[in-house]
């Protein structure tokens, strides 16, 4: 007997010395017999395909792309995702059944890292953002000459998204046989942005059978690109898809009365282009949030495309490489016109209408807190 026990502890070990270790009862897990673990699996066997169409909560998988095993599948969301939202465009890796054939269902179970990510918000004050599409590198902005009215201010909003995701924005312009684009095109006249014009009868084939000039043009700028389509309902976004691709998309008429068109498109779909690269028709919007963006990179964006008169550079510096609050000086003191200050007051009305704060304005409270701190 220890030092520190007492007769009352010979006794208990005497007392329960007939159990042992198999004596124990575990309590058997209710979810299996087989513990839980924070190990996941590998899948080193997963294939990669890309995201054509999401539906529901299905996803419509383009697999062995450009190949004679391309096919279409049908996938769901893996657990392992979490809340990570998969979209149009987003290359990913599948495991499963992946045969395509009727009934099938595969997983998605990893989403690869992004080049771009084209994005908007419900308002300008919202920060909740809603994800459009992914891995595009262009956007085609498509307005109607007329039927229903072009909007410029939509258009910038499109084209500060754009500027946002570093995506290459151009400018489509249909419905031309029913009102002349020269006046609504010149708003952007300051840019190096490129504009195509179409009719009604711009994809009708020439009297020998060939193919419209228009369509080739517009075959040839998505040749080897990712090319997201916006605009709002009624401007032919589909009509221009499916001379494009060969594809059926339903198309809608514009109301005589309100002059707004029918949504016809509910979801955003992926086609490729007979001659390379691929288009993303997407649901029309009559507004377009920009509460997502950030309001430091869109000024200098816009510089970017900027078209500044003949002649050296004030100081040896470009626009683009100026400073925001240089930029707002030398635009407003006639760089780029009249077009171009109208631009730049298009682009700060934004700004302001998010709650951002103008360049000059931040330059001033920059001077204000230098001048306090030599105080």
């Amino acid at each position: 007997m220890s030092w520190w026990s007492d007769g009352e502890d010979a006794d208990d070990d005497e007392q329960y010395s007939q159990y042992d270790e198999s004596s124990v009862r575990v309590r058997p897990n209710p979810k299996g017999n087989r513990p839980r673990t924070k190990q996941r699996p590998a899948y080193a066997g997963a294939e990669e395909g890309v995201v054509w169409t999401v539906d529901r909560g299905r996803y419509g998988v383009l697999m062995d792309a450009g190949t004679p095993d391309e096919r279409e599948i049908t996938t769901a969301r893996a657990r392992e995702l979490g809340k990570k939202s998969v979209v149009t465009g987003d290359r990913v890796d599948v495991v499963g059944d992946t045969s395509g054939s009727e009934g099938s269902l595969a997983r998605i179970v990893r989403v690869h890292e992004r080049t771009t990510l084209l994005r908007r918000s419900a308002d300008d004050s919202d920060a909740v953002e809603r994800v459009i599409v992914a891995n595009a590198d262009q956007m085609l902005i498509v307005v109607a000459a007329a039927n229903p009215e072009p909007r410029p201010r939509l258009v910038d909003r499109y084209m500060v998204a754009a500027f946002d995701a570093g995506i290459e924005p151009i400018l489509c312009i249909t419905k031309t046989d029913l009102a002349d684009p020269e006046p609504f095109a010149a708003h952007f006249s300051c840019l190096d942005l490129r504009i195509v014009t179409t009719t009604s009868t711009s994809f009708d084939a020439l009297d020998d059978g060939s193919p419209s000039p228009v369509l080739d043009e517009l075959r040839a700028l998505l040749d080897g690109h990712v090319t997201v389509t916006v605009g709002h309902s009624g401007v032919g976004k589909s009509t221009l898809v499916n001379a494009l691709t060969g594809s059926q998309r339903e198309v809608g008429i514009v109301n005589a009365v309100t002059g707004r068109g029918r949504h016809t498109s509910s979801s955003t779909v992926s086609f490729k282009v007979p001659t390379g690269g691929w288009i993303i028709d997407t649901p029309g919007v009559r507004s377009f949030g920009l509460g997502h963006v950030d309001p430091e990179n869109i000024l200098r964006s816009f510089a970017s495309l900027a078209l500044p008169a003949e002649g050296p550079p004030p100081d040896g510096v470009p626009l683009d490489q100026a400073h925001d609050w240089e930029i707002v000086d030398r635009v407003e003191g006639g760089e780029l016109g009249e077009v171009g200050r109208e631009r730049l007051e298009s682009l700060q009305t934004l700004l302001a209408s998010k709650g951002g704060v103008s360049a000059r304005d931040q330059a001033a409270r920059d001077d204000d807190a230098r001048g306090d701190e030599l105080v």
